[in-house]
Order: C-alpha cells, then structure tokens, then sequence
C-alpha cells in the first residue's frame, strides 16, 4: 500500500500535469482568436483599399476632368518631387475618358532640376496627345519653382489673393568665419582641389568665387525666364518693365492677371465646370503609402528632414521664395 508522502507526490504530480495541460490549451486558444483578430483586420483593410481602388476605376470610365496636385516643395525627397508628379501626368493624359488635364499647384517652389523635369514631360505628353488640354490651378501659392512647372500649361488661372510669380533664383548659406577666430578655433578641411570648398560656410569667400556663383545663379535665372517667355508667350504684359517681372517680385492673383502670368481667375472647379465642362474631378496624384503616412506621423523622418535642410541650405539652388 502507497504510504501518505507518496499519495501525495502523486497527487501533486496529477495536478501540475493538468494545469500544465490546461495552459497549453489556453496558450492554442489565445494563438487562434488572435489570429483570427488579424485576418479579420487583414481582410477589413483589404476590402476598403479594393473598394475604393474599384471605385476610383468606375470614377475612370466616365468622362471626367484629370487632377494632379502639387503640393509643398518640390525636391527629389519630397512627396512634389518629378517622379510622383509626371506619374499622375502619364496616367491622367493616358486615360481616354479624361476630357482634360488639371494641375491644380500650392508650392512656394524648390529645385530648378524637378521643376525642369515636370516642365519638359510636359511638353512631351502636350505633343502626344494635342487634343487634351492642361490647365494650371493655383491655389494659396503659386511661387518661382511652382510657377515655373505652371508656365507649361495651355492655361493658368489662380484666386484673386493667390501669390503668383516669384521669377527668381536663390542660394543662400552662412559664414561662420569671424565666429571661429573669435572663439579660437581652427578649420582642418583638405581637398584636392582649389575651389573645391568655395561654399564652405567655414572658410573665407572669395572675390573670383562670389563671381563664379553669381554667373551660375544668372544662367539659371535666364534658363527661368526662358521657360516662361516659352509657355506664355505674347501673353506676357509688354508694356511693364521685364526687369521688375523676372526680378523675383511676387503678386497676387488679381495682378498676376494684369501683368499676363495668368490667363483668369477662378478655382479648381470653376475651371472643371466651366472651362472643360466635366464638372466630376478625380484625383491622379500619387499618393503616399499607409506606410509612409504612418512613419511621418510617428515623426521617424524628422532627423533626416532636419539633415536634409542643413545641406540643402548651404549649397543647394532654388526657385523657392
């Protein structure tokens, strides 16, 4: 016979085997109602991103004014950079129920090389299909890059306070030079090349590379002006002094209109309901991902937004107020 120490071995052997038992039973419980929690958010997620893909298909197949949005500055690592823009332009030009193309713009401008690409593709998808018009819409801001991309379209309208032109080109940095001496210290920078520090914010400007600069910054200035004396044409206001016009001044709408940097006034859908005549509007522009979205909101792209601008203010070339 089993003496009591041992009944109760056993008994305590039972109930760990049991309890052992039991939280694997309750782990394989937790396992399938949480993976069925994720197929049924999965699957949630799935059916609204493929309804509203079907629904901006069905919007597609009727006759409709194309939108493209311009939106902030335009840079290779912004969500206005060409690449996103001129994907929206193709698809919006392609489509053969779009009556016509609007590139609706609120941007204070950027990089002259972005705005050059928007431009010229422009041009290109004008030549292929000549019978779809491109109207430029602008919003708050219409401003030197942003308004040198407008000056491709067939026409430009704007709000009465919009802010429109800002001809101009721009590099600005800082010199940290007499700081350095006063604090006492020493820049260490080697390079093979003479001028190859020349917008070092660190060492001492030149007189011969100041002038190198500004010859750089009045070609492209001139290359600006050309791109708008090409898409306006004898639009342009003759009678006021050209000098002013390409200066980088700034107007609003209402003047912008008198001077020709605009051919009238109204809003994205004064322009689709009386102008195309296709009142419905949908939207081309690419949009970012839900990934992207949540990154920039958890603020993960703040450190290298915060790199980005420190390079691109001390020797990037802007069409930007």
């Amino acid at each position: 016979m089993e003496n009591k120490t041992q009944t109760e071995d056993r008994w305590i052997k039972a109930f760990i085997k049991e309890n052992f038992a039991e939280q694997k039973r309750t782990r394989r419980w937790g396992i399938f109602f949480k993976s069925l929690t994720f197929l049924y958010l999965f699957g949630a997620i799935f059916f609204f991103f493929n309804t509203q893909t079907n629904l901006l298909s069905d919007q597609q197949k009727e006759p409709h004014t194309a939108m493209v949005q311009i939106k902030g500055v335009i840079a290779a690592d912004k969500e206005a950079n060409a690449n996103t823009i001129v994907t929206g332009l193709r698809a919006a030009f392609k489509n053969e129920f779009s009556q016509a193309v609007m590139l609706v713009i609120n941007s204070p401008g950027g990089s002259p090389v972005q705005a050059g690409y928007v431009f010229d593709e422009i041009q290109r998808l004008r030549l292929l299909y000549p019978d779809k018009k491109l109207y430029a819409v602008i919003a708050e801001l219409g401003a030197s890059g942003g308004y040198y991309i407008a000056a491709a379209a067939d026409q430009i309208y704007a709000d009465k306070a919009s802010l429109v032109g800002s001809i101009g080109v721009t590099a600005s940095s800082f010199g940290f030079v007499d700081l350095m001496n006063k604090v006492g210290v020493e820049r260490r920078h080697y390079t093979s090349g003479k001028h190859k520090t020349f917008l070092d914010p660190f060492s001492p400007s030149k007189e011969a590379e100041r002038d190198f600069w500004q010859e750089v910054l009045d070609v492209t200035h001139r290359q600006f002006i050309n791109v708008v004396k090409t898409g306006r044409g004898d639009r342009i206001n003759s009678d006021k002094n050209s000098t002013d016009l390409f200066s980088g001044l700034i107007w609003n709408g209402e003047q912008a209109l008198a001077l020709g940097l605009i051919d009238g006034l109204g809003s994205p859908g004064f322009v689709a309901r009386e102008i195309v005549r296709a009142e419905n509007i949908v939207n081309y522009s690419v949009q970012p991902s839900t990934i992207e979205k949540l990154t920039k909101r958890l603020g993960i792209s703040i450190g290298n937004g915060f790199a980005n601008q420190l390079v691109s203010d001390n020797k990037g070339i802007n069409l930007g107020l």
